[in-house]
């Protein structure tokens, strides 16, 4: 998996739990890719008056994460990375600013700006209503509720 994280990684809900090739920094992709679809999805089963959903990327923060699972990234980018709070700062603006975070809901975030999760041609052709719903039936059976709810 190469360092574009979940940018890179399609969605997948069959392996979306990897098995005995546990790979870290790729099973991270996997979840987040999952994490952010969800997102989008209960924003739009649920009323806005009820809940707000967002979803946001801190930015590659100098963590114990990227230290320990990338530390060739982390040596070469490592003057680039920002610190715990700057990674911080567009979920803090999230959950105390009461604009623009509470009038839209299901959407990404990246420095307090709306971002697109999709960068790569071939994870928005992986995001595929049939896949949305195979990803929603499959956290609802997890989860030991109905599937289809």
């Amino acid at each position: 998996m190469s360092s574009g994280g979940m940018y890179a990684s399609v969605l997948r809900v069959a392996d979306l739990q990897m098995g005995d090739e546990y790979k870290g920094s790729e099973q991270y992709a996997r979840a987040k890719r999952a994490q952010v679809t969800l997102n989008a999805m209960w924003a739009q089963r649920t009323s806005g008056n009820e809940v707000v959903f967002q979803a946001m990327h801190p930015g590659w923060a100098d963590t114990p994460g990227v230290r320990d699972s990338l530390p060739t990234f982390r040596k070469v980018v490592g003057p680039l990375l920002r610190s715990p709070q700057q990674g911080a700062d567009t979920m803090v603006w999230l959950a105390a600013d009461d604009g623009e975070p509470i009038a839209s809901t299901g959407k990404f975030w990246l420095d307090r700006h709306q971002r697109s999760i999709h960068k790569l041609p071939n994870t928005r052709s992986s995001d595929t209503p049939a896949k949305r719903q195979a990803l929603w039936d499959w956290v609802a059976a997890a989860a030991g509720l109905t599937a289809g709810a």
